[in-house]
């Protein structure tokens, strides 16, 4: 893409009125807009990178079997009721219809899904089965201070599975937990991302998160080191030391939840009449498990952990471009890099605006923070080349014109 035909621009300072560094990097950067507290707009370089983010969530999700749907955003009172949680969610959105209809927008979807999954399962033959969707959540936050890391409105991936007994939920569960571990680690966040327990809320005793360290982390964890695990502060008092080795000597660290998993049980089942025939015609009751991913939360987690003084480092797999390529000369050479680039099936983003001085173009790359800088000058030319900058480093490399596609496929 040619960036003088972006229509976003970046900002010379950061908004005044953001407390949270991802949303005020990101703003400045021209990456989202802010509409009002906790309500954002994805502008082409945000979603770019939040299409990159689902799409590695998706394969991860469908490569352990999970089906992909799409439910609505606006859920009955009645489906809220038979849960219970139409008057004990505090976080609904409620509204009404000119029929007297009342609605809650959807917060999370156990109310819809487990109705709809419901209608085709007969017997054992049909389990298990699991389900997921990437779709947008509303939450009536209190805290909506944290920009995309804790938004009232936001992308959320929920895969739900159902099964036949605890036994295959608990397998099926690890299988989960790994697939998640494989997306933290295409996302660049492997390292700095635990398996974490948690205080199991209504469902079960414990819940697991997935938690990201961050110095902005609103969550506190305690890691066990040798086991890459850690602990909630919630529960520190009733599980003081790692669950895997019982290592009692924990790190504390500040940490963003990037997901979270539960046992759900028979609690949704139970509550819309989700049974099945077994193999001996007897009825039983579905067990349940849920599974949630942010990738809006991911793209602000991201920037919060990934970035220096001068803006974002994107890692390559969600960067909006690969290549983000500088000219500061008006020649046709440029234009050609430009295209033999796309050609070669490399995403550019091409800053050819006449307008802007050296100085603009290079701050305005590393605020942007595509993985490689590519810099055609009168003097890179005059050493044989272009001029090629990995954001993340800082070593610079003259590369000649003919070889610029084979340089960049080999890193």
């Amino acid at each position: 893409m040619k960036q003088s035909k972006l229509f976003t621009r970046t900002l010379k300072e950061e908004p005044k009125d953001e407390v949270s560094f991802n949303a005020r990097v990101l703003i400045r950067a021209g990456f989202i807009d802010k509409l009002a507290a906790g309500i954002y707009t994805l502008l082409p370089l945000g979603l770019k990178v939040h299409q990159k983010i689902c799409q590695i969530i998706r394969e991860e999700m469908t490569a352990i079997g999970g089906q992909e749907i799409l439910m609505p955003a606006l859920i009955p009172k009645e489906n809220w009721e038979a849960t219970g949680r139409w008057e004990n969610f505090d976080a609904l959105f409620k509204l009404g219809s000119a029929e007297l209809k009342q609605y809650a927008l959807g917060a999370t979807h156990e109310e819809v899904v487990t109705p709809t999954v419901g209608k085709y399962i007969l017997s054992y033959k049909d389990l298990s089965l699991a389900v997921f969707q990437i779709q947008t959540k509303f939450r009536d936050e209190k805290r909506a201070k944290g920009g995309l890391i804790r938004g009232r409105e936001f992308s959320m991936k929920d895969l739900y599975s159902f099964h036949p007994d605890e036994e295959t939920l608990s397998q099926y569960y690890k299988i989960v937990q790994k697939a998640y571990f494989k997306i933290w680690q295409r996302l660049g966040l492997l390292d700095i991302t635990y398996l974490t327990y948690a205080a199991g809320g209504a469902f079960s005793k414990y819940s697991h998160e997935f938690q990201t360290v961050a110095e902005s982390g609103e969550d506190t964890i305690f890691i066990c080191e040798a086991c890459k695990l850690a602990i909630n502060r919630e529960i520190i008092d009733e599980c003081s030391a790692c669950p895997n080795c019982h290592n009692t000597e924990l790190v504390e660290k500040r940490a963003i939840e990037v997901g979270n998993i539960f046992k759900l049980g028979t609690r949704f089942s139970s509550a819309f009449g989700l049974k099945y025939l077994d193999a001996a015609g007897e009825e039983k009751e579905v067990v349940m498990g849920c599974y949630g991913i942010g990738p809006s939360r991911l793209l602000g987690t991201i920037a919060e952990v990934s970035h220096d003084a001068k803006g974002i480092i994107w890692p390559e797999a969600v960067a909006p471009f690969r290549v983000h390529l500088l000219s500061l000369k008006e020649d046709e050479e440029t234009e050609k890099i430009y295209k033999d680039l796309l050609a070669a099936g490399i995403d550019t983003l091409y800053d050819d605006r006449a307008e802007a001085q050296a100085g603009e173009k290079f701050t305005d790359a590393d605020l942007i923070g595509c993985p490689y800088r590519v810099v055609v000058s009168a003097k890179s030319l005059r050493e044989g080349g272009v001029e090629v900058k990995q954001r993340a480093g800082h070593n610079l490399e003259i590369v000649k014109i003919s070889r610029l596609v084979e340089f960049l496929n080999r890193q």
